[in-house]
């Protein structure tokens, strides 16, 4: 029997949809090659090599943005520490929406993510960097 919870993923990712900014491909793809943004790939690191990510775009594992956003955390990454706007993106905007909200929740303003996330990016035609093969 699983246990009971009082929200499902549904109902979270609709709540942090109220909350946070959400662009389409084509106003990312003004924003591409515009050093004011920072794209950030929050996806696990075997989906950007099996599917690769916007060029440009920083990796950061959502298990590890809100340590790497947090000047105080050991783990922080000075890429965060920048008068940029973030722009986050996961598969289909799921996790990106929650990782948007958190990081706002954080005191982030300058954070937003792409709607229908890479998913949609390639459904667009949009560019894609592929990463480097892996060598043993």
């Amino acid at each position: 029997m699983s246990p009971s919870i009082e929200k499902g993923i549904k109902v979270l990712i609709a709540e942090a949809e109220k909350e946070i900014e959400t662009i389409d491909v084509k106003t990312a793809l003004t924003m591409l090659d515009n050093s004011d943004y920072q794209f950030v790939d929050i996806r696990d690191i075997r989906e950007l090599q099996r599917e690769g990510k916007i060029p440009g775009a920083h990796h950061a594992p959502r298990g590890m943005l809100e340590f790497w956003v947090d000047p105080d955390s050991p783990y922080h990454q000075e890429i965060f520490a920048q008068e940029k706007k973030y722009i986050l993106y996961c598969a289909a905007a799921w996790r990106s929406a929650l990782a948007t909200q958190t990081l706002q929740n954080m005191g982030m303003r300058n954070v937003c993510h792409i709607g229908g996330g890479f998913s949609e990016w390639k459904s667009q035609n949009a560019p894609i960097e592929q990463l480097p093969e892996r060598r043993p």
